[in-house]
């Protein structure tokens, strides 16, 4: 074995283990569960009227975002025909560590009273969604970073996303429970910034890029049944229980129906093949799911959310077709898997349409919801025109965290012994074009465009 391999592999081996040994520590000295985890142990200082709820309905939201984050999101970046499985294990990796990290991070900014943080079920849904928005983030960089900038890419991400998430959220009283601008806006642009960031010219064209086989296909399968599954209970796993959670569960789905309907209608217009890749679905269904995060608790009427999801439905396939080469060529920003265009511009769309839902929300049309939804408008504190205005510039907030944070990141990965060039074997299912731009491989092109 040669030495650099060696190297590398204990390289990992060190930094896994240096960052597991510090949250061992500060788990130690700050976690404990908290009473409405903890059967028969319930102080006065606490609230612990809601220890039923906890139990009985967070456990199975927890299993549901769980599992959505490991597989659904786990096997969006799997479609790379010979890293597949290299891909959904670096995932894991991804995910182990961002939900420790998350837990501790947001454990100290909202559970942390009498010096210890106190974590139940909702703790590990909010931690899911930290750890949703690292892997968006490395999926724009992904067969291009090693395994241990990865993880340190998750480090600072998951960082910079409970700073971002806590702002808008707690500081400014923004609503975003699905996570349209702090998971998928702000991962994606994290990621791309990383990627522009960390961006080298090839010295040489790779030849044969062809595609080997239908395992990426068989991966997009999986992936595409579990996003139907499990997103709608990640898009309302933190809204109010009882109320406003059917809007968004619903909503959720009429918006993936739609967006999945919109790229059967476009993609043989800008395609030869008249067949679509379950790659192209899953990318549709990920698009209308993402549009739904801020608005799909807002919503009152189901032919709105068909709306949102049929126009987000439209941007993967004109993203992939136009908006990706031009990134390269142009702003030298290499996507590979394209989280642009099925992550970044729908969760812009989904805080445009949450911008319009909140300046027409009224009692009249939320009913008792309002209160539920835009909690500050309902109690007189701000005008519905200020909760839109806030809902607006959480846009321009995180793209700004997100561009700063991604440089910073990038720069961090450049550090000498970090560095890793492309493998060949792990990009079999990407193309490079003329600019020397990696990306995924598209069906060939119609003449039709």
């Amino acid at each position: 074995m040669s030495e650099p391999s060696v190297t590398s592999r204990l390289r990992l081996s060190g930094l896994c283990f240096l960052l597991q040994t510090l949250t061992i520590l500060l788990f130690a000295a700050f976690v404990r569960f908290s009473p409405e985890s903890s059967p028969g142990l319930c102080s006065q200082p606490l609230n612990c009227s809601q220890r039923n709820q906890d139990s009985g309905l967070q456990h199975p939201r927890f299993w549901d975002v769980h599992l959505q984050t490991l597989l659904g999101f786990g096997f969006l970046m799997a479609f790379l025909s010979r890293y597949g499985p290299g891909s959904v294990a670096i995932s894991i990796l991804v995910v182990a560590f961002a939900i420790q990290w998350a837990v501790l991070l947001q454990g100290f900014l909202h559970q942390f009273w009498n010096g210890k943080i106190h974590m139940g079920a909702q703790s590990m849904v909010r931690a899911d969604f930290g750890a949703a928005a690292a892997l968006i983030s490395s999926g724009a960089v992904l067969g291009r970073v090693s395994p241990e900038q990865t993880l340190l890419l998750t480090l600072l991400g998951v960082t910079l996303f409970t700073l971002n998430e806590y702002t808008l959220l707690s500081l400014l009283g923004v609503s975003d429970s699905g996570g349209s601008v702090t998971v998928h806006t702000f991962g994606a642009y994290f990621g791309l910034m990383v990627s522009r960031t960390l961006r080298q010219p090839h010295r040489e064209q790779r030849e044969g890029q062809q595609d080997t086989g239908h395992q990426a296909d068989v991966f997009a399968v999986v992936g595409t049944i579990y996003l139907w599954i499990f997103w709608p209970s990640f898009a309302s796993a933190t809204t109010a229980h009882g109320s406003a959670e059917p809007w968004a569960v619903l909503n959720t789905y009429f918006s993936m129906a739609a967006s999945t309907m919109a790229t059967f209608i476009l993609s043989p217009v800008l395609y030869e093949e008249s067949t679509l890749r379950m790659v192209q679905i899953q990318d549709a269904t990920v698009a209308g799911a993402a549009v739904m995060g801020m608005a799909g608790e807002m919503l009152v009427t189901p032919f709105g959310a068909l709306i949102a999801g049929f126009l987000a439905g439209l941007i993967p396939p004109l993203g992939f077709r136009f908006l990706t080469p031009f990134l390269c060529s142009r702003l030298k920003i290499q996507d590979t898997c394209g989280v642009h265009n099925i992550h970044g511009l729908p969760g812009v769309l989904g805080a445009l349409l949450g911008t319009l839902l909140a300046a027409l929300a009224t009692a009249d049309a939320y009913g008792g919801r309002l209160e539920l939804v835009f909690p500050r408008v309902a109690r007189g504190s701000r005008t519905r025109t200020e909760q839109a205005l806030l809902q607006l510039s959480a846009l321009p907030l995180s793209l700004l965290l997100a561009a700063l944070g991604g440089c910073l990141t990038g720069l961090v990965l450049r550090i000498k012994g970090l560095r890793s060039a492309p493998t060949n074997r792990y990009l079999q299912n990407t193309e490079v074009d003329e600019e020397g731009c990696e990306h995924r491989k598209e069906p060939g092109t119609s003449t039709l465009v």
